[in-house]
This record gives structure tokens, C-alpha cells and sequence, in this order.
């Protein structure tokens, strides 16, 4: 199970928010940013939480997974790494995302190139100390470039222009120092995604688990069973 932490042990407590009477609900989401199942379920988040605003507030976290973590910094074909790595599968995959991807409004693009994640998550956690919302439209900035513009996770450009868009200041000082924030990712790994075997992992107030990129309905039957 879950350790619940201390913002669990107060939520629990007080489980209205003090401010607007409404019943708290705090989301740890578990992510990679290469992950195309992490932003369907990142989008359809959104959807169910847009719906239910009038009944609840609610307070979404990012935490970082690496599905690949030796991937190489500098990057490779996005394409072919995939058909590398499914065979003769990787063009239904493809196939299936686009679709899916469709179904949002998007339109999947592979092109470009996939690689190391460790600087889009140390990112991510910068963001958070300027704000959970600034962080989570970072989340859906990074998505967006990568999974839709042929954009490249691993490019300091790309980090910091999405930072900008977001207002995340300092972002390209921060992510000069190769260390900053390192430490504060490993405690989240360890915190968050030591007991899990894929992304992307919601945990809802401490203790309602789901898995996968699920759709608005299924979000919305765990607000409501917490």
C-alpha cells in the first residue's frame, strides 16, 4: 500500500478544502515523457476534472518514471527506434495511437527523435516549486511538442522554450547545472515508482490506485468513491 504522507494524513482530516467548502482531491500521477498512454490519460484527467470542478478542488502532483533510462542523451530516429523495438508490431501500434490520438484532437507524429528523459523530469519537478498548475500544463507543453510537433524530449531548447510558455521562470539556468534537482527525483522514484511496473500510475488521495490511460468516466467514478 501507499505510505501515506503527511499532506495525505491532513487531506484525510480535513477533507474539505478550507477554502472553498469543497472536498479535496490530491492526484499523484507517475509519468515518462515519451510515454503517449501518460498524455492520453494526462488529457482525459483533464476532461474529468473539468466536469467535476463545482464538487471538488483538486491538487495534481508529477512524478517521474523512466521507461528507458539508459536511452542516450543525444537522442535517436523516433521511428526507428520503435520498429527496433516492437518489429512487426510497430505499425499497428502506430496505427492504434494515431487513432487514439485523433480521438483527442491530435495528430500523432512520429517523426523526430526519442530519447533520455532525465531533463524534462528534472523540469517538471522545477516547475513545481513555481506551482501544481504551472507544472501541470508543463506536463501537457512537453507532451504536446513531443508527441504532436516532432519535437525532441532531450532538447534544452525545446525544455526551455516550453517552460516559457507556462511561465516557468529560471528554467535554463536550472537545468545548466547537469545536478539541480537530481537528488529530489531520486526521493520521488523512490517515494512513488519503486512498486510499479508501468506508466502511467495515479494514486488518489493515498489510496485509490489506477493504471493506465483510462478514460474520463473511470476518473470520475474515483472522485467519487473518495
Amino acid at each position: 500500500m501507499v505510505k501515506k504522507d503527511s499532506r495525505y494524513i491532513q487531506s484525510m482530516a480535513n477533507s474539505v478544502s478550507s477554502n472553498t467548502g469543497k472536498k479535496l482531491i490530491q492526484i499523484d500521477v507517475s509519468s515518462d515523457t515519451v510515454c503517449p498512454w501518460c498524455f492520453v490519460g494526462k488529457r482525459n484527467l483533464d476532461k474529468a476534472v473539468a466536469v467535476s470542478k463545482d464538487h471538488y478542488d483538486f491538487e495534481i502532483r508529477w512524478h517521474p518514471f523512466f521507461l528507458n533510462p539508459s536511452a542516450p542523451k543525444e537522442g535517436v530516429d523516433k521511428r526507428k527506434f520503435y520498429e527496433d523495438k516492437f518489429g512487426s508490431r510497430a505499425e499497428g501500434i502506430a496505427a492504434r495511437m494515431t487513432e487514439v490520438f485523433r480521438g483527442l484532437g491530435l495528430e500523432y507524429n512520429l517523426s523526430g527523435l526519442t530519447g533520455n528523459t532525465l531533463d524534462s523530469h528534472r523540469l517538471i519537478y522545477f516547475a513545481e516549486q513555481q506551482g501544481l498548475d504551472k507544472q501541470h500544463n508543463l506536463v501537457d507543453e512537453l507532451c504536446l511538442g513531443y508527441f504532436t510537433q516532432g519535437k525532441y524530449i532531450g532538447e534544452r531548447q525545446f525544455l526551455v522554450e516550453s517552460a516559457r510558455k507556462v511561465g516557468v521562470e529560471g528554467a535554463a539556468e536550472f537545468l545548466e547545472d547537469p545536478n539541480n534537482g537530481l537528488n529530489e527525483l531520486k526521493e520521488e522514484l523512490e517515494k512513488y515508482s519503486t512498486r510499479i511496473s508501468g506508466v502511467p500510475h495515479y494514486v488518489i488521495n493515498g489510496k485509490h490506485e489506477l493504471s493506465g490511460g483510462q478514460p474520463p468516466e473511470v476518473f470520475l467514478r474515483a472522485f467519487q468513491a473518495n
